[in-house]
Parts: C-alpha cells; sequence; structure tokens
C-alpha cells in the first residue's frame, strides 16, 4: 500500500518541488519506506511506499520503457504474475507495479478490467496529454481530486489536495445533510468544498483541453435467473470463490496476518487461511472494550484455539477516545463515523509489531446479507401498501416511545417512516431523519443526495447492490483503509475479491436469506471449518459501550463541544434539537449515542480540519 498525489496543470506550468514534497509528507504514513517524486513542465507526481511486493525494486514514478506513460500506483494486484506472462515487454523489475505499467503501454487504460486487485493510480499519457486516474471495482483504496479550471490535483488523502490549494479548507454546506443522513458522505463529494471523491468502479480522464470525463468501468451482474442452484452447489461455488479469494490476497514479500473478532466472516477466513499455509504460523488479532455486553473476546479466542494461530488481543477505554479522536479524524479527512474505529486503529497498531499485511473480513454482510435489515427487506418493500402520511406518523409516535435497550426496533420504524424505497434504502445507516435534518440545518432544503434505487431481482437483492454502491465504499471501507494506514499498515479484504462478489450476486436472495437466517450461504461454508457454536451464535458487532460512555467520562466533553455558541455545531445547527438529543441520553431512558456521536464527530473534524488548518494557514 502506498500514497500517490500529483499536479496537472494544463497550461505548461512548473510544478513546484515544494509542493510535491509537501504533499508526499502529509502521506508518510501510507508510504514509511520511500518517498520520491518527478515532475516535467505541466506535471508533478508524488510517492510514499509501503513496500509488500518486489522490496528492493519497483520504485515509482515509474516510467514505461518507451517513455510515454507516466504512473504512481498505490495497491496491488494480485494476478500480476499470471498477467505478466501474457505480456510482451521488456520488464526491468519483478513487481506488480510495472505489469500495470506494461498493461497500460500495450493495451490502454482498458487494461483495468483484466486487474484482480484492490488500487488506485494516476497515470499520464504523454503523447495525448491526457490524465488517467483509476479507482478498483470496489472502492478498497481512495483517491481524491480538485478541478480548477486549467489545473488538476489529485491525492489519496484530502489532505494532500488541500496542501496546494489557492485556499484554505472550508465546508461544503451541500453535503451536511449528506453526512446527517448516513455519517459519511457518498462520491463524488467530500465534506470539503471543491474536493471530489473518485467513485468506486470508475475512471476519470483529464484531456489536453481542460475535460474531466469520469466513467464505469465495473458493476455487479445481475442474479442470474436462468440457472437452478442446488443447495450443495451453492455452498461448493461459495467455498472454492472464498479460497480462491482468500490465496489470492496473500501474495506478499512481506508477513501477512488477519483480523479475527470471533465472528464469522474474520474466523471463515482465518480458518482458511490457516489450511493455506499448512505448518506456517498465522497471527491474528482482537479488540476488547471491558463490557460484557459487546465484548467478543472470548469467541475470537476460541476460534484461534480452534485453528491454530499466534493470537494477540489490545483493551479499548474511554480514555482512548479522548486521546485518539483528533488524531484519527486527521487521518480519516472525515469525521470518524463509527466508535469502532478507535478500535480498529489500536488493533492496527498491534498487528503493524508483528505484520505489514492483514486480512479482514469486511464484505460479508453486503454480499451475502448478513444484517438484520435483510431480513425484514420484504416486509418493508410491502409496508408501502400503505400511505406514506398514515404510515409515517404511526411509525414516528411508536419510535418516541420505545426505551434505549429496543435501538434496532427504532431503526426500523424509521425505515417504515420514509416515504419512499429509495428514502427507505438510505434510512437504515442515518442518524437523523429527513425532517430531523431540516430542523437541524435550519430548513435549507436538501440536495437530491440520495442515490437511485438499483434495479434488482427482489426487496434483498435491491438493498444489497445499495448498501454496495454506498454503504461499503464510503463509509465501510474508507475507514478501514484510513485507520489502517494511520499504522501503516496494509488492510486486504479477501470477501471483497471482484470474481467472489459476482458470484454472490448471481446467486438468488433465497440462499442468503432463509428461514429468517441470515447469510445462509456463507454460514454454511463456515460449518466446513469452524465450530457450530461459533456459525450459529447471534451476531453482535463490532460494538463500542458509548451509551455509559457518553453518561460518564465522555460526558464533560461532549456537552461543551455541541454547545458551546462558538463552535462549528453551536453556530451552525439547531441548539434547541442538539440539547434536547444530550438531555434524552442523560436521562438513561433513551438511547441517543448514534446521533450525538455524528454530531461530535462533525465538531471535531471541523476543528481539527478545517479551523487548525485555518489558523496554520495564517500563521505560515
Amino acid at each position: 500500500m502506498c500514497g500517490i498525489a500529483g499536479v496537472r496543470d494544463l497550461t505548461g506550468g512548473v510544478v513546484p518541488e515544494t509542493a510535491l514534497t509537501a504533499m508526499a509528507g502529509l502521506l508518510s504514513h501510507r508510504g514509511p519506506d520511500e518517498s520520491s517524486h518527478w515532475s516535467e513542465p505541466g506535471t508533478g507526481f508524488a510517492h510514499t511506499r509501503l513496500s509488500i511486493i518486489d522490496l528492493s525494486a519497483s520504485h515509482q514514478p515509474m516510467h514505461s520503457a518507451d517513455g510515454q506513460w507516466v504512473l504512481v500506483f498505490n495497491g496491488e494486484i494480485f494476478n500480476y504474475r499470471d498477467l505478466r506472462a501474457t505480456l510482451d515487454y521488456p520488464f526491468r523489475t519483478d513487481g506488480d507495479t510495472e505489469v500495470l505499467l506494461a498493461g497500460l503501454a500495450l493495451r490502454g487504460v482498458g487494461f483495468v478490467e483484466e486487474l484482480r486487485g484492490q488500487f488506485a493510480f494516476a497515470a499520464l499519457h504523454r503523447p495525448s496529454g491526457t490524465l488517467h486516474l483509476v479507482r478498483d471495482r470496489l472502492g478498497v483504496l481512495p483517491l481524491y481530486y480538485r478541478h480548477d479550471g486549467d489545473r488538476l490535483v489529485f491525492a489519496s488523502e484530502v489532505k494532500a489536495v488541500n496542501a496546494v490549494a489557492d485556499s484554505t479548507p472550508a465546508v461544503d454546506p451541500l453535503s451536511l445533510d449528506a453526512y446527517f443522513a448516513g455519517r459519511s458522505v457518498p462520491a463524488p463529494r467530500s465534506l470539503f468544498a471543491g474536493v471530489h471523491k473518485l467513485p468506486a468502479a470508475h475512471r476519470a480522464e483529464l484531456a489536453a483541453d481542460g475535460t474531466v470525463t469520469v466513467r464505469r468501468y465495473w458493476s455487479a451482474p445481475p442474479v442470474d435467473a436462468t440457472r437452478r442452484w442446488s443447495d450443495a452447489e451453492v455452498v461448493d461455488a461459495v467455498d472454492e470463490a472464498v479460497r480462491d479469494a482468500v490465496a489470492a490476497a496473500l501474495v506478499a514479500d512481506v508477513p501477512v496476518g488477519s483480523y479475527l473478532s470471533g465472528g464469522v466472516d474474520s474466523s471463515l477466513i482465518v480458518a482458511v487461511m490457516k489450511q493455506l499455509r499448512g505448518d506456517s504460523t498465522v497471527e491474528t488479532f482482537a479488540a476488547g472494550f471491558g463490557d460484557p455486553r459487546h465484548d467478543e473476546l472470548g469467541w475470537a479466542r476460541r476460534v484461534s484455539e480452534h485453528v491454530g494461530t499466534r493470537h494477540h488481543e489490545v483493551d479499548v477505554r474511554a480514555a482512548d477516545f479522548e486521546e485518539l479522536w483528533p488524531r484519527l479524524t486527521w487521518h480519516r479527512d472525515a469525521p470518524v463515523s463509527e466508535p469502532a474505529d478507535m478500535a480498529v486503529f489500536r488493533l492496527a497498531e498491534t498487528a503493524r509489531k508483528h505484520v505489514s499485511v492483514v486480512l479482514s473480513g469486511e464484505g460479508g454482510d453486503e454480499l451475502f446479507a448478513g444484517y438484520p435489515k435483510y431480513r425484514v427487506a420484504p416486509w418493508l418493500d410491502a409496508s408501502r401498501a400503505v400511505p406514506a402520511p398514515l404510515r409515517g406518523s404511526v411509525a414516528r409516535l411508536t419510535e418516541s416511545r420505545l426505551p434505549a435497550r429496543l435501538g434496532r426496533a427504532r431503526i426500523a420504524l424509521r425505515a417504515v417512516a420514509a416515504p419512499t424505497e429509495r428514502d427507505q434504502l438510505q434510512s437504515w445507516f442515518a442518524p437523523f431523519t429527513a425532517d430531523e435534518r431540516q430542523v437541524l440545518l435550519g430548513g435549507t432544503p436538501a440536495p437530491d443526495r440520495l442515490r437511485e434505487v438499483p434495479v434488482g431481482a427482489d426487496a434483498v437483492d435491491r438493498m444489497l447492490r445499495y448498501d454496495l454502491e454506498s454503504w461499503l465504499p464510503d463509509n465501510l471501507l474508507e475507514r478501514g483503509d484510513r485507520m489502517s494506514m494511520a499504522s501503516s499498515l496494509e488492510l486486504r479484504p479477501p470477501l471483497l475479491d471482484h470474481r467472489l462478489v459476482e458470484l454472490a450476486f448471481r446467486l438468488p436472495s433465497s440462499v442468503k436469506v432463509r428461514g429468517g437466517v441470515t447469510k445462509w450461504a456463507l454460514k454454511e461454508v463456515a460449518r466446513r471449518y469452524l465450530p457450530t457454536e461459533v456459525v450459529d451464535r447471534k451476531k453482535v458487532g463490532f460494538r463500542v459501550p458509548l451509551d455509559a460512555w457518553f453518561r460518564s467520562g465522555l460526558r464533560d466533553s461532549l456537552w461543551g463541544r455541541l454547545t458551546d455558541p462558538s463552535s462549528f455545531v453551536g453556530a451552525t445547527l439547531d441548539r434547541a434539537l442538539v440539547r434536547d438529543l444530550l438531555e434524552r441520553h442523560d436521562s438513561g431512558r433513551f438511547n441517543e449515542e448514534s446521533r450525538i456521536w455524528t454530531l461530535l464527530s462533525l465538531e471535531i473534524w471541523h476543528e481539527t480540519c478545517i479551523r487548525d488548518a485555518r489558523v496554520a494557514n495564517v500563521r505560515s
């Protein structure tokens, strides 16, 4: 994994070495092993390297043998050896970077469709003057850019884009509604004015005339309605695809370990990994929170003992949040959207002492319908037969009276209250309803921030496709990348290997949700590797006991930050609504942790990425 950055100036102006050095410096955590840059009139590239493959060579920026292409690349191409055998090219290294460069030189940018792996790269075709920006199919790795007329600046993280901006960072007001709707901002927007996020499975081209064209190059296939799968065929196919994906993700010239929460996804990955590794040691890593309601350390130990790994644990406490919140916000370049991010960072810190790469379980729920919401998707679909005003008023009244312990029921009722299917799809991860967002933002009209409902075979399939396009790349994977890279650790989610993804989406919903059981097909595969009690235990998730911490160790901090008129939240949002949320949570009768977290994360983001950046700019 690496950090990439660059500037393309179509007027032919010189890109200052100081600018490239500054951008690389801000990405040093992504690539602590090497930093370099290259420039010519009109273009400058910078690269920081975390050496994983071909450790002694594969230096970047890299030029093609004919000099026509220049590349900066972040990621891993797992099938690079197979691709290399198909390319008639004078290779000078043994790494995947030059395989990508050779493919571009011989087959053009369409070569991206042959890649298997996780990647984000920028490539300049010097004869045409075209700059290509490309992001992997699932959005595992990030890529941001700012286009101001004749100049485009790109980087792996927003901070490096802002480092060479002509103005200080500013909030994009149109993105606030989207943030309050999902705790993150969907591509192509970001919370920073003028900064765009390249969507997953897309590539952008900056032509010599200054035109930017963004194209999709991959989509999940539709359900294969022509095939009748037997249960045995499904389980065998998924098993084979999982093993193949894990094997591909083990390609490295450095030690590879794995996160192990004790849930089905990470446990299955670890079990397969251990089988593939044979007698070789497998290092696993788990986090706990000192709260028996959410602590899964016991399950992780159980799996580790069953599989036979060398296991490591880390404890996360309330004090860690106060210490880490601004630091990890800086790394995220966005509000820290989930409390578990703190634990993921502590995990990454611990893992980096032993390995350079970890596998993780992201994607299993979004491919095979693992969340409880998928179980009620058909019922929610049927609920829209009731007129929206009546449905909404009844659901809102019921939801307002539910006790704190029925948090999942509150989320479901908010989904019921949403007027349309696309509103319902968005609402599952929404801390605030559309009406609440209007109050928070002072009646500012919300932009059309919702993605369209994807075409799908049924309600479950549409929900899965929606999450694949939004929640997964814009929240889950974005968090995973930043929290691991903050410790210079490469994260690989093998369940998001695009071949496994394509298989999962060709399968019918009946093998994903069956008889009230979510993630049926993947759990049946897991039974071949893991004890029954691990596979069938109740899903807990990676949870942090914030409800209690917000009434104790973190209470004074959140009240001060969210009610101070000089704060961003205090000055921008409706104070009465914010205070009401805090008082409701303090009462102990309601659990408003998700909404408080959303507000507090926004405030800390503004302090760290906007206010402090402006102060630094003034001082400089």
